[in-house]
């Protein structure tokens, strides 16, 4: 059955209301040479049941990350999700991907949210967390607009060891809104050089730093000292953690005086769905919550003095004051938000902790292994569960050839950093706690078989 809601007429009225007088009329701005010379190169139109079966067999050519030993990580993390947190999120009071815009009348979304706030706060070391962002690099983009808004300034100084996707983030809502950026060349080498770039860049119209950790190439850093001299110019220190896990084990941003921590909170409730969608996690320092985007769940009494939960701060969003709003984020990801807030209650701090030292172990593990092949280098000095090496040769070679031998490696250094010198024999390898030591055998084994 063909679907066509619209008749000729319809057709031909809504084009004079518009005020042309055919369809292509509306494409006239489209560069001539930019324009289709027929129809899209694709087979024709097949039945449902053919249409299933072609797409499965081209599917069907992907190795998942279920199927072989996987080593992915570089922001997007395979982590073990419980049964019970998929079973638990499709609960009808809970169940909802979208912002409760009559709120009174949802009091189970507006429960859950106020609990993933307070557990994010707590991961973080902060002292208030929103609603959600809609993933970490949007949520970095969105910081940093708001640390301009705090300091009244337009520049923002980005680490060179920040995830190259939030740093294209931030690049493009700076590039619209004509801010300035400094962002620094990566360092797989030396992490402590990327640091000491980033402090020498701080001046007077320094709005903000930027600075991941664990950082792309899964250095730890003490940010304490660089908190301090951003303060002391008058800019404000965001931290970026693309693995929250992490934070199970090392000491939070929050505790290291960081003024606003974002976050990707995919690696708790979340699987890897393909890049999405993710979760955005955002916290900040009390005193600037005004200027925080996203929304703000809080709890309060109702007339009979029971507990209950009730949107605040919301004028902050486009859809209550537009022209007042301080984000452009109309939505959260409400059922990402569900699944992390489930699954965080279930591990409660002790789950959370072995999990992130099960994690550790394995990398430390693995990168001892790989460390005993001679031609591989592990270059950190720390790291909690990923790690980069440096091969001979082309590193998206091997990882080619690995994967032919039915391990998926990692991340090669030229897939994030195509332009970039220095990175392209460098391998981001990640180590969660769903890999076994075959898997870290059959690693060593297919790598030293692929150099």
């Amino acid at each position: 059955m063909r679907y066509l809601p619209l008749t000729p007429q319809d057709r031909t009225d809504m084009l004079a209301k518009i005020g042309v007088a055919a369809v292509d009329d509306l494409f006239a701005n489209v560069p001539k040479d930019k324009l289709l010379k027929g129809p899209v190169n694709l087979p024709k139109a097949r039945g449902e049941l053919e249409v299933e079966r072609i797409l499965g067999a081209m599917a069907a050519e992907n190795i998942s990350a279920s199927e072989v030993p996987f080593f992915v990580g570089a922001g997007a993390y395979k982590h073990h999700v419980p049964a019970s947190v998929d079973h638990l999120i499709q609960r009808s009071e809970f169940l909802t991907s979208y912002t409760p815009y009559q709120p009174e009348i949802a009091q189970g979304t507006l429960q859950y949210l106020f609990e993933f706030q307070t557990q994010v706060g707590m991961l973080t070391g902060m002292e208030v967390a929103n609603a959600s962002m809609y993933d970490g690099s949007t949520g970095a983009a969105e910081a940093v607009l708001m640390a301009h808004r705090v300091t009244k300034r337009r520049k923002a100084i980005l680490a060179g060891n920040l995830h190259p996707h939030y740093r294209d983030t931030i690049e493009t809502l700076s590039r619209m809104a004509s801010d300035e950026l400094i962002s620094l060349t990566p360092n797989p080498d030396d992490a402590g050089a990327d640091l000491k770039a980033v402090a020498a860049a701080i001046d007077a119209e320094t709005s903000c730093i930027v600075i991941q950790t664990p950082d792309v190439f899964g250095n730890l850093h003490d940010l304490t000292a660089i908190a301090k001299k951003a303060q002391d110019a008058g800019a404000l220190l965001i931290a970026v953690v693309t693995e929250v896990v992490s934070l199970g084990a090392v000491t939070p941003p929050g505790a290291m005086g960081a003024d606003i921590v974002v976050a990707e909170g995919q690696s708790i409730g979340v699987g890897l769905n393909f890049g999405g969608p993710y979760v955005g996690l955002f916290a900040t320092k009390q005193k600037y919550v005004r200027q925080m985007p996203g929304r703000l769940c809080g709890e309060t009494v109702d007339a009979e003095g029971k507990r209950g939960f009730v949107l605040t701060l919301s004028t902050r969003e486009q859809h209550i004051r537009r022209e007042k709003a301080t984000s452009n984020i109309c939505t959260n990801s409400g059922l990402m938000c569900l699944a992390f807030t489930i699954h965080m209650a279930l591990l409660g701090e002790t789950g959370l902790r072995r999990l992130a030292a099960v994690n550790h172990a394995n990398a430390c593990d693995l990168a001892d292994r790989l460390a005993d092949l001679d031609e591989v280098e592990v270059l950190n000095k720390s790291f909690f569960n990923e790690f980069a090496i440096r091969v001979p040769g082309d590193a998206a070679k091997v990882v080619e050839k690995m994967a032919k031998k039915g391990v998926l490696a990692g991340v090669p250094g030229s897939r994030l950093w195509p332009k970039t010198k220095g990175v392209a024999d460098v391998i981001l390898v990640a180590n969660t706690e769903v890999n076994t030591d075959d898997d870290r055998a059959a690693f060593v084994a297919a790598l030293g078989a692929s150099i």
